[in-house]
């Protein structure tokens, strides 16, 4: 795959972070990019706004400046952020147990299950036995009625392990009960978070925004994809029993959620994965936790919680379905040697295929970065790692 010989790059920077301008334009000439934006904010003011590239290899429009693309498990970060508002509401205690807010989840196992455990894939939740399609996902009490009979795969509290899909359908059904209007996890994103912020990015893509707004993504050749993953998790992606087939693969899996001609399903929300956003709407969100949320309502104590180290499950944070060490918290990946970024109170969430969206609060930083060209390196994408290590560069 050869790189954009003249790619078009628009948007600006402040003075001061002109080497995340450089870094963004080696995207293009070095790292193969096909079109892609990022966006930091910092103390509330917005430092970096570029974009560039096409939307598609194929129709060669350009990617404009309110292009939004699909994030895949960076959504998992901004359903988080609906978590948090719930906390600063008072509507939640990640101590909680979770069936003190949804009773019939207190079966099959899971009846000492805390909203920690849960957020921190600690649960034992990450696969369905039941069959769980976009038909299903589409009927919420259905789909709560499955979640509720699922028994775990061991003793919650014991392995960690990636819940990929999975995890926001639990967070899902979470704010359905505990939310005084029952809305659902998307729109209280949408009318909490996004309404106010006024940032493009939704969990549930409306029918009005036109398909010619959201750049299709790119996926890996097949080269890639076996020589990009470590051979034990190429081995395991294969294996139907393993934690990583079951957790990513299969039921409902990662794809059931993409649609070859509106991008995306619009009639579902998958709060782990489905996710459309632009790297502005990502960044400002972000931007808004890391300067302390107040314009959202968020209370100290919930930044305080965010900030907190990642507490590890019986077993360490060793995670069974990435086979290495993850750190997760409330929702969020925090900073580990696995997966390094900002400082050690930040937190955020990475994407497959390479966009990432996190806080930095030591420093105010709210970053995001979005591609439609994925990638295959899951500890980070080469080209996010030279946009934050340029980042990380001017700020500290």
């Amino acid at each position: 795959m050869t790189a954009i010989a003249h790619p078009v790059i628009e948007g600006t920077v402040a003075v001061g972070f002109e080497p995340v301008r450089e870094a963004f334009i080696e995207n293009f000439m070095r790292r193969n990019e096909l079109g892609g934006a990022c966006c930091v904010y910092r103390s509330g003011e917005k430092v970096v706004d570029l974009w560039g590239g096409v939307r598609g290899r194929a129709s060669g429009a350009p990617w404009h400046a309110d292009t939004m693309t699909i994030v895949h498990s960076t959504t998992k970060g901004l359903a988080a952020m609906v978590m948090a508002l719930a906390h600063s509401r008072g509507w939640l205690d990640y101590d909680a147990l979770v069936r003190s807010y949804w009773p019939e989840f207190g079966q099959a196992g899971k009846e000492r299950i805390t909203v920690r455990q849960l957020l921190a894939h600690q649960a034992g939740l990450f696969a369905f036995d039941e069959k769980v399609d976009g038909e299903v996902v589409a009927d919420l009490d259905r789909l709560a009625a499955i979640m509720a009979r699922q028994r775990p795969a061991w003793e919650p509290g014991e392995p960690q392990a990636y819940h990929a899909i999975s995890l926001g359908f639990y967070e899902g059904e979470l704010i359905r009960r505990i939310d005084p209007e029952h809305r659902t996890l998307g729109r209280v994103f949408a009318e909490e978070i996004a309404l106010p912020l006024d940032i493009d990015y939704y969990i549930g893509v409306p029918a009005a925004i036109p398909v010619d707004r959201i750049a299709p993504l790119e996926p890996p050749g097949l080269w890639a994809r076996v020589t990009g993953l470590p051979l034990s998790l190429t081995v395991a992606a294969l294996n139907p029993r393993s934690v990583l087939h079951r957790s990513l693969v299969v039921n409902p899996g990662t794809g059931f959620y993409l649609d070859p001609e509106l991008v995306v399903l619009r009639d579902v929300e998958v709060p782990s994965g489905g996710g459309v956003g632009s790297a502005r709407g990502i960044a400002k969100a972000y931007g808004a936790f890391a300067s302390g949320g107040a314009e959202l309502g968020l209370r100290s104590e919930t930044m305080e919680a965010l900030m907190a180290p990642a507490r590890p499950s019986s077993h360490g944070f060793y995670d069974e379905c990435f086979r290495a060490p993850a750190k997760f918290s409330l929702g969020f990946m925090r900073p580990s040697e696995s997966v390094p970024f900002g400082h050690l109170g930040a937190f955020g969430a990475p994407g497959a295929g390479g966009s990432m969206g996190y806080a930095d609060p030591e420093i105010g930083i709210g970053y995001g970065y979005v591609t439609n060209r994925m990638g295959t390196d899951i500890r980070g994408d080469p080209r996010d790692v030279a946009l934050r290590t340029a980042l990380a560069a001017v700020t500290g």
